[in-house]
Parts: structure tokens; C-alpha cells; sequence
């Protein structure tokens, strides 16, 4: 018995030996075929990678800042809107901390979405992004929210798509709260995901358009894998675990918010709830606009893109009016 129990522990350690190997083979090879593209920038601890697009565009016009979602990276921003929106005006995309191509200084501490926001704000600061329209999907809606509240010396404007807001009822994906876990979550990113979730993406991804389809090379072009290295994943789960504790402390603020505010959703987002989020969130924010678009889905920055990009437009509109108006009674 004691040969065979031997047998055994030494059969099972061979297999996780082999599955960390082969997730470090899988993580570098998603490392090197989706590259940094964008600048980094450096920030307390580390630095944040992200596209600056359209500089020189629009002069005289607020720029926009867009922050992509839970498990995804700032590519997914740039293809659903940001290629487009810089025709007009300068659109930054930062990576989140964790995410993308950007450092993660803080570890655990920067699941928070307060403490993303000091990060990018930085880094924004280095790019000399003084006034901005700010714009946030899904989990962003939690950062894009943050941003105005915080630093409402920069925020001119807001837009929240299809974003996590406020607390909801329930708990979250399994595979979250396992990845984020102290212990096992290390053995799961390190052993058992990284394959799996390779296996898995396109499906994933597909699940993420319900009820329509997104475009046929979104995981390419988005460089939609990076999210399957180990520590991103990881750091991935820890955003999303913390954050339904986040919002039931932030979102009693919400009436603080004054600049122009637009709020985009599908009212059957299968992904975030519009009305535990959305429809809440227009009800707290003064002369807000609750746009809601029916069947397009969680990725409504795809499926609704011009819909999507006329709501900032028209936010950017009313800001830069408000801007004017302050400049003119200043002079006055």
C-alpha cells in the first residue's frame, strides 16, 4: 500500500510539474505573438502602457480616455471605438493596472478600482491629459465613475457603458473566486487554466457578444489571450472580487456627480445588470442620460458603435460648451 501511495504522489506531482510547464510555454508564446504596441509611461512603482491616439486631431477639443473591462486589455477599447473616435479628437487607452502590457505595483492592493484610477491619472499627467471626457465599460463603469468623483478637476465629461456601478445580488463566476483565492488560486492560474482557457477563448469571447456576434478576428486583434497568462488571470479575479465590496461604499457619492453624464445599456445585458446598475446609476446622477439600446448585448461598443460614439460626442458637446461658457463669464 505504501509503494502504491508512493506511486501515486509521485504520478500526481509528474502531472502538475508538466501543467506549470506547459503554462509557461503557452504564456510565452501569447507574450510574444501580442506585443506591446503602445508607450509606456512610468508611474509610482511601475509603469502603465497605453495608446495615444489621434494627437492633433480636433485641437481645441477635449480628449477622450477610454478604460476597457474585466478580462481584456486596452485593444479591446481601441478596435470597438477608439480607431474611430480619433478621427475627431485625441483618445488615450490606458492598459488597467494588471492588465494588457501594464505593471501591477500594488499586486492585491491594486484590484481596486480607487487605486487603478491614481495609476492612470498619472500617467495621463505625463502625457501632459490635463481635461477629459472619460469613458468606462463594464467593470470600468466602476473607474470611470471613480474618475469623477475624485478628480473632478479633470473629468469634463462621462459615459458609462454597460457598467458595473453599484452592488448586485448573488456572488460572481467560480473561476474568479478560485483565481483570486491566496493559495489555491496560484495552483489554478499556474497549472489548470492557462491550457484550459486557451481551449476555451474563442467560446468565451463568443458568449461575451450573446445575443448577437462579434467581428470574426476580435481575439486577434484585440490580443484577447494575454488575459490567460497566470498572473493576469489572477489579478483579473481580484478585480472582480473585490469590486461588488468597492461599490456598496462608493456608489453613496453618486449624487456628487455634476458634469455631463451619459449612461449606455441594453435592457437585457445578460452580463451586467441595467437595472441594478444602470438604471440606478441615472437615478443618482443629476441630468443624467439613460440611453437604452435593446439586443446588443454586453459589448455594446461593438454591436452599437455608432450609437455608442454619437453618446460621447454628444457628451464631449455639452462639456466643451460648459468650458466655453466658464471661460467667457471669467473674461467678463
Amino acid at each position: 500500500m505504501t509503494v502504491f501511495l508512493l506511486f501515486l504522489l509521485v504520478l500526481v506531482i509528474a502531472h502538475v510539474l508538466g501543467a506549470i510547464q506547459a503554462t509557461r510555454i503557452i504564456a510565452a508564446r501569447i507574450a510574444k505573438e501580442n506585443p506591446p504596441e503602445g508607450v509606456f509611461e512610468p508611474v509610482e512603482g511601475g509603469r502603465v502602457h497605453l495608446f495615444d491616439l489621434g494627437v492633433g486631431h480636433g485641437d481645441g477639443r477635449l480628449p477622450v480616455v477610454l478604460l476597457h473591462g474585466a478580462t481584456s486589455n486596452a485593444r479591446d477599447m481601441v478596435y470597438g471605438l477608439g480607431e474611430e473616435l480619433s478621427c475627431r479628437r485625441r483618445v488615450i487607452v490606458p492598459d488597467r493596472p494588471g492588465h494588457g502590457w501594464s505593471d501591477r505595483p500594488g499586486g492585491r492592493l491594486d484590484a481596486s478600482p480607487a487605486e487603478q484610477v491614481k495609476l492612470i491619472a498619472q500617467a495621463l499627467k505625463q502625457r501632459s491629459v490635463d481635461r477629459f471626457i472619460v469613458v468606462g465599460h463594464s467593470l470600468a463603469g466602476s473607474l470611470a465613475v471613480n474618475f469623477a468623483l475624485e478628480h473632478k478637476d479633470k473629468v469634463a465629461g462621462l459615459v458609462v457603458l454597460s457598467g458595473a456601478t453599484h452592488p448586485w445580488p448573488g456572488g460572481i463566476l467560480w473561476y474568479y473566486r478560485l483565481s483570486a483565492m491566496p493559495v489555491l488560486g496560484r495552483i489554478f492560474v499556474h497549472t489548470v487554466m492557462t491550457p484550459v482557457g486557451s481551449w476555451g477563448l474563442q467560446k468565451s469571447v463568443a458568449e461575451a457578444f450573446i445575443p448577437g456576434t462579434g467581428p470574426a478576428d476580435y481575439v486577434g486583434r484585440t490580443s484577447a489571450a494575454l488575459v490567460l497568462r497566470p498572473k493576469e488571470f489572477r489579478w483579473n479575479g481580484q478585480d472582480v472580487a473585490i469590486l461588488k465590496s468597492f461599490l456598496e461604499v462608493q456608489c453613496k457619492r453618486y449624487g456628487e456627480i455634476e458634469v455631463p453624464t451619459a449612461i449606455v445599456a441594453d435592457p437585457d445585458d445578460h452580463v451586467v445588470s441595467t437595472a441594478f446598475h444602470s438604471e440606478a446609476l441615472h437615478s443618482q446622477v443629476a441630468g443624467s442620460r439613460l440611453v437604452l439600446i435593446p439586443g446588443v448585448g454586453h459589448q455594446i461598443h461593438y454591436v452599437a458603435r455608432d450609437q455608442v460614439l454619437a453618446e460621447i460626442e454628444c457628451v464631449a458637446g455639452e462639456a466643451e460648451e460648459l468650458e466655453q461658457d466658464g471661460l467667457r463669464k471669467a473674461a467678463e
